[in-house]
């Protein structure tokens, strides 16, 4: 028994982990308190400057926070960066050539898509098709060119899926104009576990990862097409529902709700097998970025309005109009503390009151280089990745 409950430890995240694309259940939600009310030069705790230009989210795990980014002319330097959490040192940078294709959107980069990482390492995906592993000493692990593997792979916008973890499998989407699936890889060795075709079609949505028991549970891949669940032990496809559908934001998995970004936002109650509506509303736009479940409320960002609604009913709470040059909204809110994050690609930083009746408004700050990634938060700090540089804020003490 005490073998079990020290594997299970071992296996799980520590609560101040932010592991992945919007934290440890992909919900952008922390548990941390004493979360800073403005990110500006009051809170910032240090700064770190990066090789080159990413559009993919830091992570955090074991006291150690992990970003890519791509430098080159043709963007084909990939680079993976783990820094001290509360100092900020450089701990290790490792760099890798790339082997596809660099074409893409220029909004974009070949570090799109946000690493992850577990007890044994950090998994870092890029826009090339190359996957890498590196333990948390920056030993690289092993190796994958997934174009040399599957040559046809292609999105000449650029590819930026996020991959997720399950139970010692690295759960890849590769939706692309090529052959496109979703593949379970062992996290010791990179090989397949399985792999499952999926439409050849252009999509940029992160998995979702759903636990049913304590061994089992289905991965969720929102498409143009519809949402298909998928065992996560075998890959089989269990079910698809074809009333949703989207190409580029990631649904949130919360208190029992799915909440879809899907023609505004739709909830469901996920059952076997089924979604059970709850409500919708095509009022809650969310752009490029993810929606927010937060203390009971749905939160969506687009076009420089926050909108909040409440979870079980979709009943309008409060809207709220960003100040400022915004610029287009690709970070997902993220929320903490009774906080919730928004920033626009200018840098803009609003921070808001949560569960209030009305909006409330904590801070409006202004980051000095553009900003894409989603924040992650972890030990009571928030880090926000430019297009420069790696950014710790924290509150006072």
């Amino acid at each position: 028994m005490k073998a079990l409950l020290l594997t299970l430890l071992l296996a799980a995240p520590a609560l101040a982990d932010w592991p992945q694309f919007r934290g440890p259940d992909g919900s952008g939600v922390s548990a941390d308190k004493n979360l800073p009310e403005k990110l500006d030069d009051s809170t910032q705790k240090w700064a770190a400057d990066l090789p080159g230009r990413s559009v993919a989210s830091p992570i955090a795990f074991g006291g150690h926070v992990y970003v890519v980014c791509t430098s080159g002319s043709r963007g084909d330097r990939l680079h993976v960066l783990a820094f001290d959490a509360k100092t900020g040192k450089k701990l290790w940078h490792r760099r890798l050539a790339a082997t596809g294709s660099t074409a893409c959107h220029p909004k974009s980069s070949m570090a799109a898509m946000t690493p992850v990482a577990d007890e044994k390492g950090v998994y870092a995906l890029f826009a090339t098709g190359d996957l890498a592993a590196f333990d948390h000493a920056g030993k690289l692990l092993w190796y994958r060119s997934l174009v040399g593997d599957y040559p046809t792979i292609s999105n000449q916008l650029g590819l930026a899926s996020s991959p997720a973890l399950f139970q010692g499998k690295l759960i890849v989407p590769m939706d692309n104009a090529g052959e496109s699936f979703l593949a379970a890889l062992d996290t010791g060795t990179g090989k397949n576990l399985w792999k499952t075709a999926r439409p050849a079609d252009i999509n940029w949505v992160t998995p979702v990862v759903r636990p049913l028991t304590s061994t089992d549970a289905e991965v969720l891949q929102l498409g143009p097409k519809g949402m298909t669940a998928y065992d996560a032990a075998t890959g089989k496809k269990k079910w698809e529902h074809k009333s949703v559908s989207g190409g580029s934001t990631t649904p949130t998995l919360a208190d029992g709700l799915l909440v879809v970004p899907s023609g505004g936002v739709s909830v469901f109650k996920p059952g076997d097998g089924k979604l059970e509506e709850v409500w919708k509303s095509p009022k809650y736009r969310t752009g490029y970025s993810s929606p927010l479940y937060f203390d009971g409320r749905v939160y969506a960002v687009a076009a420089g309005r926050v909108f909040s609604a409440d979870a079980k009913t979709g009943k309008d709470v409060w809207a709220y109009t960003l100040k400022g040059k915004q610029g287009t909204m690709y970070a997902s809110p993220v929320a903490g503390d009774g906080k919730v994050y928004v920033i626009g690609d200018t840098g803009a930083v609003t921070v808001l009151k949560a569960g209030g009746a009305t909006d409330e408004e904590l801070s409006v700050s202004q980051l000095k280089a553009e900003c894409m990634g989603t924040p992650a938060i972890s030990g009571g700090a928030v880090f926000v990745q430019t297009d420069k540089q790696l950014l710790c804020f924290a509150a006072r003490k």
